[in-house]
C-alpha cells in the first residue's frame, strides 16, 4: 500500500526532486543567511530539514501547516535582498495561523521551480482529500510513526509505544489481544494491511454503532428509509430527507455493492458523523447566505487594531506580514498609524514606542494585493494620521496612485447620502477613515488625538494614553492641520469627536463615525444600552483596546457587539479567548468578514438594551441541551512519551450577560483517544440571535492550571441538532484533525420559567 499522499503522483517529477532533497539558503534577514538542507519525506506529509552542523539532529513540518507558497520576492525578508538574488530562486511557504513565514533560496531556477509546483501540488491535493482519503491518510501516518525501524513492519513493542503516542492508556493484554486478532498472518508483526485492521479495532465506536444498531433493521447495514428515519428524528432535518440520503449514500458509502443495493455500512454511516455534513454547524451558513444589500451599519465587520503589529505594543515588530495575515482571515477594518518619516516618505510604527517602522507606501501596496483575496466585500483603512501637510500629501498621492480605482474618492451616485450604502453597493473598494476638513465645525485645524478625547474620570484620559496614542507629554494638545488632498478621500467614514447619543442624534450624518476606547464604550453599553443600540443603526461605532494593554491582550467584543458596536477592533496577531470569539462569529457567511446584525437590532421601531432581553416584545428565550458523547483522537499537551491527558469538556455561552454561562463534564483519566464522557448539559439562552457557544477541551490537572487542548467556537444560530461531531481548532486557530468531539444537541422552547 502506497501512502495516499503519493499515490497520486508517482513519477512526478517534481516530487521526485524534493523527495531526492535540496539545499537553500534559508534567510532571516539581510544579514541571516544559512544553508539548510530540506526533503520531502516518503509519506507525503512531511518536510524535513536540518543544519549541516547540527550533527544528527533535524526538525520536521507537515505539508498541511503549509497554506500557500509565494514565488519570487514576495516577503518583506526576500525584498531585502532583492539586490543579491534574482526572484526565481526565491520562494516563501506561508503557514497557517500565526507562525512565520520560510524564506528560503535555492542554488538554480529549476530547483525553485521544481519545490514551488511540487508544494502547490501537495497543498492542493490535501484541501481537496474526502473522507475515506483523510483516513486513510491517518492511517499511514500512524503506521509511520510507528514502525521505528523502518522494516515496514510494526512489532508489539512497536504497538505499545503507538498507544502512548496516540494518548491512549491501554491494558497490556487487551493491547495484545487486538495485535493478536489483526495478525492474520500469524508473524508477531503487522504489516500495512494488517494494522489497518488494528487500527480499526482501535477506533471502534460504541456510541456510533449503538446509534446506528438502533434504526438497522438486519444490525449490518442501514437502508436508505432507515437512514431518511435518522436523518428525519435525529438530526432534525425537515423536508428532503429523501434526497439528502441518497446523497450521503453516494457520497461516504466506501463498498460499490452497498451503494448499488441503495444501503449503507458502518463504515460509511461513521464517515458521514465525521465529515463536514455532520458537524455541528450548519453547511449553509459556511456560504454568503445573509442580505448583503442593507446599510454598512447594519452589519458587524472582523476588525484588527493596530495592524501592522506582531507582537506587543512597545517593542514588537512592525510588518506587511501582519496586514497579509489579518487580511487573508476576512479582516474588513485595519488600522494603519502614520508618522513623518525621512526622505519625505510616511511610516507605519506604534508612535513613541520601540516598535520597528515600515514604510505607508509598502503598506498600501500590501493592503492592493490581498485586500480582495478573503472577501469582496468593503474594506475600511482606519487612518491613525499624525504626520504634517506635506507628508499627509505624499500619503495621498500613495493612496491614488497604489490603489487606483479600487479607493472610493465619491459618493455613490455623486450625491450627499441620507443613508450608508451597503456591503454589495461597495464591492471591490477600499474606504478610508480619518478626520475631514469641515467635519468638525471649530476649525480645519484637526487632531486625531480628538477621537480618544475622553471626559469621563472613570475611563483612561489622553494624558494616561491610550491604545490609539501612548502618553507623551510634549504631544499633549498638539494640533495636526489636516491635508485638502486627503481630507477629499475621506467618504462614508468621517471622524468625529463622540459628543453624546444625543448630539449625534440632533447632528445625524450618517457618514460620521467615533472612535471610542474599551471602557468608555463598555461604560456607555451599561449605562445606556438601548441608546447605543438605536445609535448603531444609524452610524458606525469603532471600539479599540485600552492603551495599558502594552501586551497586545484583547477585551472580550461580545459586550460591544452587544450593543451593535459595527467595528469592535482587536489585536489579531494575540491568540486567545477573545479571538476564539472573534473567529467563531465571522466563520458564518463565507468568511466574508461580515456578519448582519439580528433583526431588532436593525429595527428603530422596538428598542433593544441587552441588560433587560425580557422586555423586549421579540423575547423568545430557548433551552440549550448537549449530551458530550466522546472525544476523537485528542492531541497531546506533553509531548513526552509517556505523557497522557486526563481530558474534560467545558461549554461556555456567551451574549447578553443574563446568557453568560459555563458548564463541564468530569475529567477521564488518562484517556485522550478515545474518551466517554456521555454527560448532558443544560442551558437557557435568552437571546438566541446575539449567541456564541464555545466547546474548550482541557488536560485536567488537580495542582495546577488545566492545560488547552482544542476548542471550538459558532454562532447559536449556526448550530445543527442532533449527533453532530466538532472538529477541533488549536489555540491558534488552525484545525487540529482529526481531533474532534461526538455530541447530541437538542433545543427546545423554554415552556416554563427558568431554572
Amino acid at each position: 500500500m502506497d501512502p495516499p499522499q503519493l499515490s497520486r503522483h508517482k513519477d512526478d517529477a517534481d516530487l521526485e526532486v524534493m523527495m531526492a532533497g535540496s539545499t537553500f539558503r534559508k534567510v532571516k534577514s539581510r544579514s541571516w543567511k544559512k544553508p539548510r538542507h530540506f526533503r520531502l519525506l516518503e509519506d507525503g506529509l512531511n518536510i524535513w530539514y536540518k543544519s549541516r552542523w547540527a550533527g544528527r539532529g533535524h526538525s520536521t513540518f507537515l505539508v498541511s501547516d503549509v497554506e500557500a507558497v509565494r514565488q519570487g520576492h514576495q516577503s518583506e525578508v526576500l525584498q531585502s535582498i532583492a539586490d543579491e538574488f534574482p526572484p526565481n530562486l526565491c520562494f516563501t511557504l506561508e503557514f497557517r495561523g500565526r507562525q512565520g513565514n520560510l524564506d528560503l533560496v535555492a542554488e538554480t531556477p529549476e530547483e525553485a521551480g521544481a519545490w514551488v509546483r511540487g508544494m502547490r501540488k501537495l497543498i492542493h491535493k490535501a484541501k481537496n482529500m474526502d473522507e475515506k482519503e483523510r483516513l486513510d491518510q491517518w492511517v499511514w501516518d500512524w503506521f509511520l510513526k510507528a514502525d521505528k525501524n523502518k522494516d515496514g513492519r510494526m512489532n508489539f513493542k512497536e504497538v505499545r509505544k503507538l498507544l502512548k503516542m496516540m494518548n491512549v492508556d491501554m491494558n497490556e493484554d487487551h493491547a495484545f489481544y487486538l495485535f493478536t486478532m489483526a495478525d492474520t498472518s500469524m508473524s508477531s508483526s503487522l504489516e500495512i494491511d494488517e494494522f489497518v485492521m488494528f487500527y480499526k479495532m482501535l477506533t471502534q465506536r460504541d456510541e456510533v454503532w449503538k446509534l446506528f444498531q438502533d434504526y438497522s433493521s438486519d444490525g449490518e447495514m442501514l437502508s436508505r428509509g432507515e437512514l431518511e428515519n435518522i436523518l428525519r428524528i435525529e438530526q432534525q432535518e425537515g423536508d428532503g430527507c429523501v434526497e439528502h440520503a441518497q446523497e450521503l449514500m453516494d457520497r461516504y458509502e466506501p463498498s460499490e455493492m452497498a451503494r448499488s443495493q441503495g444501503s449503507m455500512s458502518l463504515d460509511g454511516f461513521q464517515l458521514y458523523l465525521c465529515s463536514q455534513e455532520g458537524s455541528i454547524f450548519n453547511t449553509e451558513h459556511k456560504d454568503l447566505y445573509q442580505d448583503m444589500s442593507q446599510p454598512l451599519s447594519h452589519y458587524f465587520l472582523s476588525s484588527s487594531h493596530n495592524t501592522y503589529l506582531l507582537e506587543d505594543q512597545l517593542r514588537g515588530q512592525s510588518s506587511l506580514e501582519a496586514y497579509i495575515q489579518a487580511l487573508k482571515r476576512g479582516c474588513r477594518c485595519v488600522e494603519i498609524d502614520c508618522w513623518d518619516g525621512p526622505d519625505d516618505e510616511p511610516v507605519v510604527y506604534h508612535g513613541h514606542t520601540l516598535t520597528s517602522k515600515i514604510l505607508f507606501r509598502d503598506v498600501i501596496a500590501t493592503i492592493s494585493e490581498y485586500a480582495f483575496k478573503a472577501s469582496d466585500f468593503p474594506l475600511i483603512l482606519s487612518l491613525e494620521n499624525h504626520c504634517g501637510v506635506e507628508q499627509q500629501r505624499v500619503m495621498a498621492q500613495h493612496l491614488e496612485l497604489i490603489l487606483g480605482s479600487m479607493l472610493l474618492r465619491a459618493p455613490l451616485g455623486g450625491e450627499a447620502p441620507q443613508q450608508l450604502p451597503s456591503p454589495q453597493d461597495l464591492k471591490g473598494k477600499i474606504l478610508l477613515k480619518t478626520k475631514k476638513i469641515g467635519c468638525e465645525t471649530l476649525t480645519d485645524e484637526v487632531s486625531d488625538e480628538d477621537e480618544t478625547v475622553n471626559p469621563d474620570p472613570d475611563s483612561p484620559s489622553t494624558d494616561q494614553g491610550s491604545a490609539e496614542c501612548p502618553p507623551d507629554p510634549s504631544m499633549k494638545k498638539a494640533k495636526l492641520k489636516m491635508s485638502r488632498e486627503l481630507s477629499d478621500l475621506v467618504v462614508y467614514c468621517k471622524s468625529v469627536h463622540f459628543r453624546g447619543f444625543q448630539h449625534a442624534q440632533a447632528h445625524y450624518k450618517c457618514d460620521e463615525m467615533s472612535s471610542l476606547s474599551e471602557s468608555k464604550a463598555r461604560k456607555l453599553a451599561k449605562e445606556a444600552g438601548a441608546d447605543f443600540v438605536q445609535h448603531n443603526i444609524r452610524q458606525l461605532s469603532r471600539i479599540y483596546p485600552s492603551g495599558l494593554r502594552t501586551v497586545s491582550s484583547n477585551y472580550n467584543p461580545q459586550e460591544l457587539w452587544n450593543v451593535g458596536c459595527q467595528i469592535v477592533a482587536l489585536n489579531f496577531q494575540t491568540a486567545g479567548l477573545e479571538m476564539d470569539l472573534n473567529d467563531g462569529l465571522f466563520h458564518q457567511n463565507a468568511g466574508c468578514g461580515y456578519v448582519l446584525k439580528p433583526g431588532f437590532m436593525r429595527d428603530s421601531e422596538l428598542p433593544f438594551d441587552p441588560e433587560t432581553p425580557q422586555e423586549h416584545s421579540g423575547y423568545a428565550p430557548l433551552r440549550l441541551s448537549i449530551q458530550i458523547l466522546s472525544g476523537q483522537q485528542l492531541p497531546k499537551v506533553n509531548q513526552k512519551e509517556g505523557s497522557i491527558i486526563d481530558p474534560l469538556v467545558r461549554v461556555e455561552v456567551y451574549g447578553v450577560p443574563q446568557d453568560l454561562a459555563k458548564e463541564e463534564t468530569s475529567h477521564i483519566q488518562n484517556n485522550g483517544f478515545n474518551p466517554v464522557w456521555n454527560e448532558t448539559l443544560n442551558f437557557i439562552v435568552h437571546n438566541p440571535g446575539l449567541a456564541l457557544v464555545r466547546f474548550v477541551v482541557e488536560d485536567h490537572d488537580k495542582a495546577s492550571r488545566n492545560d488547552f487542548v482544542g476548542q471550538f467556537t459558532l454562532p447559536f444560530t449556526s448550530i445543527r441538532p442532533g449527533y453532530r461531531h466538532i472538529h477541533l481548532l488549536s489555540k491558534d486557530g488552525t484545525s487540529i484533525p482529526p481531533a474532534s468531539l461526538f455530541v447530541n444537541v437538542s433545543t427546545s422552547e423554554l415552556t416554563s420559567g427558568p431554572d
